[in-house]
């Protein structure tokens, strides 16, 4: 028996690997964040029970999977995204330790990815960005020392923030005098869902567009020089006259 950690991905159904697919079909038990994962994710599944775990808390989660584990059932626990990511598998985990219950993750497409390639933009540019910071507003849970947004923005790099959508303007203050006024910025509201929508604007402007939108949840806010630049060097893997391994 095991426990099947599994990133179905931003809401896409087809955004699923064929693993985390093909374990959701065969799983007699599936456990499922049902306010972020589609139900189109689920079809062709043949469980014998499918339990929305937006419905409970950890403890009532972890005695369905101890049950399952007394059966020999294994569990497809399906969450957003990629379960590594604001998944809360932690926690999970940590109790299926205690209980020497198996586990294995299978990752799965992040926002962060659905939301670049929405835009048509490369997060990663030479001589602009060449790193991606994943974080999150601190709201009802804080954040560790030096992880505060202000701190993070002094680096200028690509920064992609979950959760922050209603703190729209808290969290402009704190990145523009790092990134200037000018920077480019756009907020993406449930990117790959059918109802998906996005803004593009600078930090100076974009809180008027965000407001015009009406996004009020389930938004990514992705900052960055990558987002508005043509100017930027072109890689060395494609450079004619550079040399590697399968270019000699």
């Amino acid at each position: 028996m095991t426990v099947y950690f599994i990133g179905a991905g931003p809401g896409d159904p087809e955004l699923i690997t064929v693993k985390g697919q093909r374990l959701i079909r065969s799983c007699p038990v599936i456990i499922y964040a049902g306010s972020l994962v589609p139900a189109a994710v689920l079809e062709g599944h043949r469980a014998e029970q499918v339990v929305n775990s937006a419905e409970l808390h950890l403890e009532q989660i972890v005695e369905l999977i101890k049950t399952a584990h007394a059966n020999g059932q294994d569990v497809a626990r399906v969450h957003s995204g990629d379960p590594s990511l604001y998944g809360a598998i932690g926690e999970q985990i940590r109790y299926l330790r205690e209980l020497d219950i198996p586990f294995e993750i299978i990752p799965g497409v992040t926002a962060t990815a659905a939301c670049a390639a929405l835009l048509g933009a490369e997060l990663t540019l030479p001589d602009v960005s060449q790193s991606v910071i994943l974080t999150r507003y601190a709201d009802k849970t804080a954040m560790p020392a030096g992880e505060e947004l202000g701190s993070l923005a002094q680096h200028g790099a690509t920064m992609a923030i979950h959760l922050g959508v209603n703190h729209l303007e808290k969290i402009l203050a704190e990145l523009l005098p790092h990134y200037g006024a000018d920077c480019p910025i756009a907020v993406i509201h449930r990117a790959t869902w059918p109802d998906q929508d996005w803004v593009v604007g600078t930090l100076e402007d974009i809180a008027q567009k965000v407001q015009a939108k009406g996004f009020r949840r389930t938004a990514l806010i992705l900052v960055g020089r990558v987002l508005g630049s043509d100017h930027f060097s072109e890689s060395s893997l494609y450079r004619a006259g550079h040399a590697h391994l399968y270019r000699p």
